[in-house]
Protein backbone atom coordinates (compact mmCIF):
# COMPACT_ATOMS: atom_id res chain seq x y z
CA UNK A 1 0.00 0.00 0.00
CA UNK A 2 1.46 3.42 -0.90
CA UNK A 3 2.55 5.61 1.97
CA UNK A 4 0.40 8.69 2.41
CA UNK A 5 0.01 10.94 5.43
CA UNK A 6 -2.91 13.25 6.00
CA UNK A 7 -3.65 15.45 8.99
CA UNK A 8 -5.85 14.05 11.70
CA UNK A 9 -7.76 15.68 14.52
CA UNK A 10 -5.01 14.72 16.96
CA UNK A 11 -2.46 16.58 14.82
CA UNK A 12 -4.21 19.87 15.42
CA UNK A 13 -4.92 19.20 19.10
CA UNK A 14 -1.34 18.27 20.04
CA UNK A 15 1.21 21.02 20.75
CA UNK A 16 3.75 21.62 17.99
CA UNK A 17 7.51 21.42 18.48
CA UNK A 18 7.95 24.85 16.90
CA UNK A 19 11.52 25.09 18.18
CA UNK A 20 12.65 21.96 16.33
CA UNK A 21 13.31 23.57 12.90
CA UNK A 22 15.44 26.31 14.46
CA UNK A 23 17.43 23.79 16.48
CA UNK A 24 18.15 21.80 13.32
CA UNK A 25 19.28 24.97 11.54
CA UNK A 26 21.52 25.80 14.51
CA UNK A 27 23.16 22.38 14.14
CA UNK A 28 23.80 23.02 10.43
CA UNK A 29 25.06 26.58 10.96
CA UNK A 30 27.58 25.37 13.57
CA UNK A 31 29.28 22.83 11.25
CA UNK A 32 32.26 25.08 10.36
CA UNK A 33 33.45 25.00 13.99
CA UNK A 34 34.19 21.50 15.29
CA UNK A 35 33.96 22.19 19.03
CA UNK A 36 30.81 24.34 18.94
CA UNK A 37 29.22 21.94 16.43
CA UNK A 38 29.63 19.00 18.83
CA UNK A 39 28.30 21.13 21.68
CA UNK A 40 25.25 22.28 19.73
CA UNK A 41 24.54 18.71 18.63
CA UNK A 42 24.78 17.46 22.21
CA UNK A 43 22.53 20.25 23.50
CA UNK A 44 20.03 19.54 20.73
CA UNK A 45 19.99 15.85 21.65
CA UNK A 46 19.51 16.64 25.37
CA UNK A 47 16.78 19.19 24.62
CA UNK A 48 14.91 16.67 22.48
CA UNK A 49 15.12 13.93 25.10
CA UNK A 50 14.07 16.29 27.91
CA UNK A 51 11.13 17.66 25.94
CA UNK A 52 9.91 14.17 25.04
CA UNK A 53 10.38 13.00 28.63
CA UNK A 54 8.43 15.96 30.05
CA UNK A 55 5.64 15.15 27.65
CA UNK A 56 6.07 11.46 28.49
CA UNK A 57 6.04 10.86 24.74
CA UNK A 58 2.33 11.77 24.69
CA UNK A 59 0.97 12.79 21.33
CA UNK A 60 3.75 10.85 19.63
CA UNK A 61 1.69 10.23 16.51
CA UNK A 62 1.15 13.98 16.16
CA UNK A 63 4.86 14.71 16.47
CA UNK A 64 5.77 11.95 14.05
CA UNK A 65 3.85 9.19 12.36
CA UNK A 66 4.49 5.70 13.66
CA UNK A 67 6.27 4.89 10.42
CA UNK A 68 8.65 7.83 10.92
CA UNK A 69 9.42 6.80 14.50
CA UNK A 70 10.13 3.28 13.29
CA UNK A 71 12.25 4.26 10.27
CA UNK A 72 14.40 6.82 12.09
CA UNK A 73 15.05 4.37 14.92
CA UNK A 74 15.81 1.48 12.56
CA UNK A 75 18.21 3.58 10.47
CA UNK A 76 19.98 4.74 13.62
CA UNK A 77 20.53 1.18 14.82
CA UNK A 78 21.80 0.12 11.40
CA UNK A 79 24.48 2.79 11.92
CA UNK A 80 25.12 2.34 15.65
CA UNK A 81 25.02 -1.45 16.13
CA UNK A 82 28.11 -1.96 13.91
CA UNK A 83 29.94 0.38 16.31
CA UNK A 84 28.82 -1.70 19.26
CA UNK A 85 29.83 -5.03 17.75
CA UNK A 86 33.16 -3.72 16.49
CA UNK A 87 34.32 -2.60 19.93
CA UNK A 88 34.29 -6.15 21.34
CA UNK A 89 37.84 -6.96 20.25
CA UNK A 90 39.03 -3.51 19.11
CA UNK A 91 42.70 -2.69 19.63
CA UNK A 92 41.85 0.42 21.66
CA UNK A 93 38.74 -0.77 23.50
CA UNK A 94 38.47 2.32 25.66
CA UNK A 95 38.29 4.65 22.66
CA UNK A 96 35.99 2.25 20.80
CA UNK A 97 33.63 2.09 23.77
CA UNK A 98 33.65 5.88 24.03
CA UNK A 99 32.71 6.10 20.34
CA UNK A 100 29.82 3.71 21.00
CA UNK A 101 28.52 5.71 23.94
CA UNK A 102 28.99 9.03 22.15
CA UNK A 103 27.11 7.63 19.15
CA UNK A 104 23.93 7.37 21.22
CA UNK A 105 23.46 11.14 20.91
CA UNK A 106 22.60 10.66 17.25
CA UNK A 107 19.30 8.87 18.01
CA UNK A 108 17.59 11.97 19.47
CA UNK A 109 19.20 13.97 16.64
CA UNK A 110 17.39 11.77 14.13
CA UNK A 111 14.14 12.21 16.03
CA UNK A 112 14.68 15.97 16.19
CA UNK A 113 15.30 16.25 12.44
CA UNK A 114 12.28 14.10 11.64
CA UNK A 115 10.05 16.17 13.96
CA UNK A 116 11.39 19.39 12.42
CA UNK A 117 10.13 18.44 8.94
CA UNK A 118 7.00 16.58 9.98
CA UNK A 119 4.64 19.49 9.33
CA UNK A 120 4.49 21.45 6.12
CA UNK A 121 5.24 24.88 7.60
CA UNK A 122 8.19 23.66 9.65
CA UNK A 123 9.51 21.73 6.66
CA UNK A 124 9.56 24.88 4.54
CA UNK A 125 11.52 26.67 7.28
CA UNK A 126 14.14 23.91 7.43
CA UNK A 127 14.56 23.57 3.67
CA UNK A 128 14.77 27.32 3.11
CA UNK A 129 17.09 27.79 6.09
CA UNK A 130 19.55 25.13 4.90
CA UNK A 131 19.45 26.64 1.42
CA UNK A 132 20.21 30.10 2.79
CA UNK A 133 23.11 28.78 4.90
CA UNK A 134 24.63 26.95 1.91
CA UNK A 135 24.33 30.05 -0.29
CA UNK A 136 25.89 32.25 2.42
CA UNK A 137 28.85 29.87 2.70
CA UNK A 138 29.19 29.88 -1.08
CA UNK A 139 29.22 33.68 -1.30
CA UNK A 140 31.77 33.80 1.50
CA UNK A 141 34.01 31.39 -0.43
CA UNK A 142 33.75 33.52 -3.58
CA UNK A 143 34.68 36.63 -1.59
CA UNK A 144 37.70 34.77 -0.27
CA UNK A 145 38.71 33.69 -3.77
CA UNK A 146 38.70 37.33 -4.92
CA UNK A 147 39.87 39.20 -1.82
CA UNK A 148 41.60 36.58 0.28
CA UNK A 149 39.33 37.16 3.28
CA UNK A 150 36.32 35.21 4.56
CA UNK A 151 34.32 34.61 7.71
CA UNK A 152 36.70 31.73 8.44
CA UNK A 153 39.82 33.89 8.25
CA UNK A 154 42.29 34.85 5.56
CA UNK A 155 44.20 31.55 5.29
CA UNK A 156 43.48 29.08 2.52
CA UNK A 157 44.12 25.35 2.83
CA UNK A 158 47.45 24.19 1.44
CA UNK A 159 47.70 20.42 1.12
CA UNK A 160 50.86 18.36 1.40
CA UNK A 161 51.19 18.33 -2.39
CA UNK A 162 51.07 22.14 -2.63
CA UNK A 163 47.44 22.40 -3.78
CA UNK A 164 45.57 25.53 -2.65
CA UNK A 165 41.95 25.11 -1.63
CA UNK A 166 39.44 27.81 -0.85
CA UNK A 167 38.32 26.99 2.69
CA UNK A 168 35.72 29.72 3.22
CA UNK A 169 33.99 29.89 6.57
CA UNK A 170 35.31 26.42 7.50
CA UNK A 171 38.85 27.78 7.83
CA UNK A 172 42.21 26.27 7.02
CA UNK A 173 42.02 23.62 9.76
CA UNK A 174 38.66 22.24 8.62
CA UNK A 175 38.87 21.92 4.80
CA UNK A 176 35.48 20.38 4.15
CA UNK A 177 33.69 23.25 2.42
CA UNK A 178 33.45 21.47 -0.95
CA UNK A 179 31.98 18.24 0.41
CA UNK A 180 29.44 20.08 2.56
CA UNK A 181 28.29 22.38 -0.26
CA UNK A 182 27.95 19.41 -2.63
CA UNK A 183 25.89 17.44 -0.10
CA UNK A 184 23.60 20.39 0.64
CA UNK A 185 23.36 21.60 -2.98
CA UNK A 186 19.91 20.06 -3.44
CA UNK A 187 18.40 22.55 -0.97
CA UNK A 188 19.41 25.85 -2.65
CA UNK A 189 18.81 24.35 -6.11
CA UNK A 190 15.27 23.35 -5.16
CA UNK A 191 14.57 26.72 -3.52
CA UNK A 192 15.83 28.62 -6.57
CA UNK A 193 13.78 26.46 -8.93
CA UNK A 194 10.63 26.96 -6.88
CA UNK A 195 11.04 30.73 -6.63
CA UNK A 196 12.55 31.60 -10.03
CA UNK A 197 12.07 28.54 -12.23
CA UNK A 198 14.72 27.37 -14.67
CA UNK A 199 16.61 30.67 -14.60
CA UNK A 200 16.88 30.52 -10.82
CA UNK A 201 18.03 26.90 -10.87
CA UNK A 202 20.75 27.64 -13.42
CA UNK A 203 21.88 30.70 -11.47
CA UNK A 204 22.10 28.71 -8.23
CA UNK A 205 23.92 25.89 -10.02
CA UNK A 206 26.46 28.38 -11.41
CA UNK A 207 27.04 30.02 -8.02
CA UNK A 208 27.38 26.73 -6.15
CA UNK A 209 29.46 25.19 -8.93
CA UNK A 210 32.11 27.91 -8.69
CA UNK A 211 32.26 27.50 -4.91
CA UNK A 212 32.56 23.70 -5.09
CA UNK A 213 35.17 23.89 -7.85
CA UNK A 214 37.38 26.35 -5.95
CA UNK A 215 37.09 24.29 -2.75
CA UNK A 216 39.28 21.82 -4.60
CA UNK A 217 37.84 18.44 -3.61
CA UNK A 218 37.32 16.22 -6.65
CA UNK A 219 34.98 14.01 -4.61
CA UNK A 220 32.84 17.11 -4.09
CA UNK A 221 32.92 17.79 -7.84
CA UNK A 222 31.40 14.36 -8.49
CA UNK A 223 28.85 14.76 -5.69
CA UNK A 224 27.79 18.15 -7.05
CA UNK A 225 27.45 16.72 -10.57
CA UNK A 226 25.17 14.03 -9.15
CA UNK A 227 23.09 16.66 -7.34
CA UNK A 228 22.67 18.53 -10.62
CA UNK A 229 21.72 15.33 -12.44
CA UNK A 230 19.20 14.15 -9.83
CA UNK A 231 17.61 17.57 -9.42
CA UNK A 232 17.80 18.89 -12.95
CA UNK A 233 16.64 16.16 -15.26
CA UNK A 234 12.94 16.69 -14.54
CA UNK A 235 13.21 20.47 -14.57
CA UNK A 236 15.37 20.80 -17.69
CA UNK A 237 15.12 17.50 -19.51
CA UNK A 238 18.18 15.48 -20.45
CA UNK A 239 19.17 17.53 -23.49
CA UNK A 240 19.31 20.85 -21.67
CA UNK A 241 20.92 19.17 -18.66
CA UNK A 242 23.71 17.85 -20.89
CA UNK A 243 24.14 21.40 -22.11
CA UNK A 244 24.53 22.54 -18.49
CA UNK A 245 27.24 19.93 -17.91
CA UNK A 246 29.04 20.94 -21.11
CA UNK A 247 28.94 24.56 -20.00
CA UNK A 248 30.22 23.47 -16.60
CA UNK A 249 33.27 21.78 -18.12
CA UNK A 250 34.06 24.92 -20.08
CA UNK A 251 33.54 26.97 -16.94
CA UNK A 252 35.98 24.84 -14.92
CA UNK A 253 38.58 25.24 -17.66
CA UNK A 254 38.10 29.01 -17.53
CA UNK A 255 38.35 29.02 -13.75
CA UNK A 256 41.61 27.09 -13.98
CA UNK A 257 43.05 30.00 -15.98
CA UNK A 258 41.86 32.61 -13.46
CA UNK A 259 42.70 30.53 -10.36
CA UNK A 260 45.61 28.30 -11.41
CA UNK A 261 46.78 27.51 -7.86
CA UNK A 262 43.37 26.20 -6.88
CA UNK A 263 42.51 24.18 -9.99
CA UNK A 264 45.37 23.60 -12.42
CA UNK A 265 47.21 21.07 -10.26
CA UNK A 266 44.01 19.15 -9.48
CA UNK A 267 43.19 18.80 -13.16
CA UNK A 268 46.76 17.82 -14.02
CA UNK A 269 46.81 15.20 -11.30
CA UNK A 270 43.53 13.73 -12.56
CA UNK A 271 45.08 13.35 -16.00
CA UNK A 272 47.81 11.12 -14.51
CA UNK A 273 45.38 8.20 -14.59
CA UNK A 274 45.75 8.16 -18.39
CA UNK A 275 49.36 7.02 -17.98
CA UNK A 276 48.21 3.59 -16.76
CA UNK A 277 49.48 1.42 -13.93
CA UNK A 278 48.82 1.26 -10.20
CA UNK A 279 51.33 4.00 -9.45
CA UNK A 280 49.65 6.42 -11.85
CA UNK A 281 46.23 5.59 -10.44
CA UNK A 282 47.52 6.14 -6.91
CA UNK A 283 48.98 9.50 -7.89
CA UNK A 284 45.81 10.56 -9.69
CA UNK A 285 43.66 9.56 -6.70
CA UNK A 286 45.91 11.36 -4.19
CA UNK A 287 47.05 8.13 -2.57
CA UNK A 288 43.68 6.44 -2.41
CA UNK A 289 44.98 3.18 -3.92
CA UNK A 290 47.25 2.52 -0.95
CA UNK A 291 44.54 3.65 1.46
CA UNK A 292 42.00 1.26 -0.05
CA UNK A 293 44.56 -1.54 -0.15
CA UNK A 294 45.14 -1.12 3.58
CA UNK A 295 41.38 -1.20 4.19
CA UNK A 296 41.05 -4.49 2.29
CA UNK A 297 43.94 -5.89 4.32
CA UNK A 298 42.15 -5.00 7.56
CA UNK A 299 38.95 -6.57 6.26
CA UNK A 300 40.78 -9.80 5.50
CA UNK A 301 42.44 -9.92 8.92
CA UNK A 302 39.29 -8.97 10.87
CA UNK A 303 36.43 -10.16 8.63
CA UNK A 304 33.61 -10.51 11.17
CA UNK A 305 33.50 -7.20 13.05
CA UNK A 306 36.48 -5.22 11.73
CA UNK A 307 39.27 -3.44 13.56
CA UNK A 308 36.91 -1.17 15.50
CA UNK A 309 35.36 2.16 14.67
CA UNK A 310 38.08 4.79 14.17
CA UNK A 311 40.65 1.98 14.49
CA UNK A 312 41.84 2.30 10.89
CA UNK A 313 44.61 4.72 11.86
CA UNK A 314 46.01 2.23 14.38
CA UNK A 315 46.28 -0.57 11.81
CA UNK A 316 47.36 1.41 8.76
CA UNK A 317 51.09 0.98 9.32
CA UNK A 318 50.76 -2.83 9.44
CA UNK A 319 48.48 -3.00 6.38
CA UNK A 320 49.76 -0.23 4.10
CA UNK A 321 50.87 -1.69 0.75
CA UNK A 322 54.42 -1.05 -0.42
CA UNK A 323 54.50 1.67 -3.09
CA UNK A 324 57.42 3.05 -5.08
CA UNK A 325 56.63 6.64 -4.11
CA UNK A 326 55.92 8.22 -0.70
CA UNK A 327 52.31 9.09 0.14
CA UNK A 328 51.20 12.39 -1.42
CA UNK A 329 49.85 13.69 1.88
CA UNK A 330 53.32 13.70 3.45
CA UNK A 331 54.45 12.10 6.69
CA UNK A 332 52.18 9.92 8.81
CA UNK A 333 49.55 7.33 8.07
CA UNK A 334 46.02 7.59 6.77
CA UNK A 335 43.21 8.15 9.25
CA UNK A 336 40.31 6.41 7.53
CA UNK A 337 39.42 4.46 4.38
CA UNK A 338 38.06 7.44 2.39
CA UNK A 339 35.31 5.24 0.90
CA UNK A 340 32.04 4.33 2.56
CA UNK A 341 31.97 0.60 1.78
CA UNK A 342 35.63 0.07 2.67
CA UNK A 343 35.28 2.14 5.84
CA UNK A 344 32.36 0.05 7.04
CA UNK A 345 34.01 -3.22 5.97
CA UNK A 346 37.42 -2.50 7.52
CA UNK A 347 36.19 -0.94 10.77
CA UNK A 348 32.99 -2.95 11.43
CA UNK A 349 33.46 -6.05 9.27
CA UNK A 350 30.92 -8.11 7.37
CA UNK A 351 28.48 -7.80 10.25
CA UNK A 352 28.57 -4.02 10.00
CA UNK A 353 28.27 -4.09 6.23
CA UNK A 354 25.20 -6.33 6.55
CA UNK A 355 23.56 -3.93 9.00
CA UNK A 356 24.30 -0.96 6.74
CA UNK A 357 22.80 -2.88 3.80
CA UNK A 358 19.67 -3.56 5.85
CA UNK A 359 19.37 0.14 6.67
CA UNK A 360 19.81 1.10 3.01
CA UNK A 361 17.20 -1.48 1.97
CA UNK A 362 14.72 -0.07 4.51
CA UNK A 363 15.26 3.50 3.28
CA UNK A 364 14.89 2.48 -0.37
CA UNK A 365 11.82 0.31 0.31
CA UNK A 366 10.15 3.20 2.15
CA UNK A 367 10.75 5.38 -0.92
CA UNK A 368 9.39 2.75 -3.31
CA UNK A 369 6.23 2.31 -1.24
CA UNK A 370 5.65 6.06 -0.94
CA UNK A 371 3.05 7.86 -3.02
CA UNK A 372 3.79 10.88 -5.18
CA UNK A 373 3.03 13.40 -2.42
CA UNK A 374 5.39 11.69 0.04
CA UNK A 375 8.17 11.51 -2.52
CA UNK A 376 7.72 15.18 -3.33
CA UNK A 377 8.06 16.08 0.37
CA UNK A 378 11.24 14.04 0.75
CA UNK A 379 12.82 14.66 -2.66
CA UNK A 380 15.30 17.30 -1.52
CA UNK A 381 16.82 15.41 1.46
CA UNK A 382 16.67 12.21 -0.59
CA UNK A 383 18.90 13.75 -3.26
CA UNK A 384 21.24 15.17 -0.60
CA UNK A 385 21.47 11.78 1.08
CA UNK A 386 22.01 9.92 -2.20
CA UNK A 387 24.93 12.10 -3.31
CA UNK A 388 26.47 11.91 0.17
CA UNK A 389 26.60 8.10 0.26
CA UNK A 390 27.10 7.46 -3.47
CA UNK A 391 29.44 4.45 -3.32
CA UNK A 392 31.44 5.15 -6.51
CA UNK A 393 33.17 8.12 -4.91
CA UNK A 394 35.57 8.93 -2.09
CA UNK A 395 34.21 10.10 1.25
CA UNK A 396 34.96 11.62 4.59
CA UNK A 397 34.74 9.33 7.63
CA UNK A 398 31.11 8.40 8.32
CA UNK A 399 32.02 7.34 11.86
CA UNK A 400 33.56 10.71 12.69
CA UNK A 401 31.65 13.23 14.76
CA UNK A 402 31.52 15.75 11.91
CA UNK A 403 30.61 13.72 8.84
CA UNK A 404 28.57 11.25 10.86
CA UNK A 405 26.52 14.19 12.13
CA UNK A 406 26.03 15.54 8.60
CA UNK A 407 25.00 12.12 7.29
CA UNK A 408 22.56 11.32 10.10
CA UNK A 409 20.99 14.78 9.97
CA UNK A 410 20.15 14.14 6.32
CA UNK A 411 18.83 10.68 7.24
CA UNK A 412 16.50 12.22 9.80
CA UNK A 413 15.25 14.86 7.37
CA UNK A 414 14.59 12.19 4.75
CA UNK A 415 12.65 9.87 7.06
CA UNK A 416 10.68 12.69 8.68
CA UNK A 417 9.71 14.30 5.38
CA UNK A 418 8.77 11.00 3.71
CA UNK A 419 6.28 10.26 6.50
CA UNK A 420 5.39 13.89 7.15
CA UNK A 421 2.13 15.81 6.84
CA UNK A 422 1.09 18.05 4.00
CA UNK A 423 -0.60 21.36 4.67
CA UNK A 424 -4.31 20.77 5.35
CA UNK A 425 -6.45 21.51 2.34
CA UNK A 426 -9.01 24.27 2.80
CA UNK A 427 -12.54 23.09 3.45
CA UNK A 428 -14.81 24.77 0.89
CA UNK A 429 -17.89 24.05 3.00
CA UNK A 430 -16.35 25.77 6.02
CA UNK A 431 -15.16 28.72 3.95
CA UNK A 432 -18.60 29.35 2.44
CA UNK A 433 -20.96 31.20 4.79
CA UNK A 434 -24.25 29.50 5.46
CA UNK A 435 -27.24 31.03 3.65
CA UNK A 436 -29.45 33.26 5.78
CA UNK A 437 -32.56 31.62 7.19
Amino acid sequence: MPISSTPSADDHAAPRAGWAPWLVLACVASWPWMGPANLVLALAAVATICWLALRRFRGGDALLSREAWALTSALFFSYWLPELFSCIDATDRRRALWEVLAGLRFLPLLWLCAIAVHRDRDRRIVYAGIAAIALLWTLDALVQAVSGFSLGGSANVETGSGVIRISGIFGAKHPHLGQVLASLAAFPLALAARRLGIVGWIGAALLLGVGVALAGSRAAWLSFALALAFGGWRLLGWKRLLGVFAAGIVGVAALAVVFPQELHERIARSEAVLHGGIGALDEASNGRVRIWGAALCMAREHPLNGVGVRGYRDHYAQCAPTMATPPPWGEGGALHAHQIVLEVLSETGLLGLLLWAIGAALAIRAWRLADAAARSRAAVPAVALAVTVFPLNTHLAFYSSFWGGVFLLLVGLYAGALFGRDAPEPNPAAATPAPPP
